[in-house]
């Protein structure tokens, strides 16, 4: 079912389904992609960078990251063109993270369990009682 909403560009009230824009800023970003699209499908203009083309093309920089994230741009096809990490604003090909915050993530995970693995540890040791027997001989 259909929720209303407001758009995530215009503040407009909508009926959302599958977009976070009302439809007017729907065409405005497809006629936006249009323009990126045909700039960067000549040929001379396949290795550009995200600001020579956001100066030729005047769209705005997230919209471009909003169109690769969305994989209608593909890095692949176009070498140079990257966006920055979630965390620390590197520029990126792919993912959402960088090779160093992902590692830093991972690291940081496993030591997380390393500790709560030595704490369960510890607790069992602590909670196990033994009894002796006086009357063995």
């Amino acid at each position: 079912m259909a929720d209303l909403a407001n758009c995530s560009r215009c503040q407009a009230v909508f009926v959302k389904t599958i977009r976070d824009v009302c439809q007017t800023c729907y065409k405005e970003e497809e006629r936006a992609f249009e323009t990126v699209y045909r700039f960067l499908s000549i040929r001379k203009n396949r290795e550009a960078t995200m600001m020579e083309i956001v100066k030729a093309t005047e769209v705005d920089e997230d919209l471009i990251i909003k169109f690769i994230k969305e994989k209608r741009l593909r890095t692949s096809q176009f070498p140079k063109l990257a966006y920055p990490c979630d965390r620390c604003g590197v520029d990126i090909i792919h993912g959402r993270l960088c090779g160093d915050c992902s590692d830093d993530i991972k690291s940081g995970l496993e030591f997380y369990d390393k500790m709560e693995k030595q704490a369960s540890e510890k607790e069992e040791r602590v909670n196990t009682y033994y009894t002796y027997d006086n009357r063995k001989k």
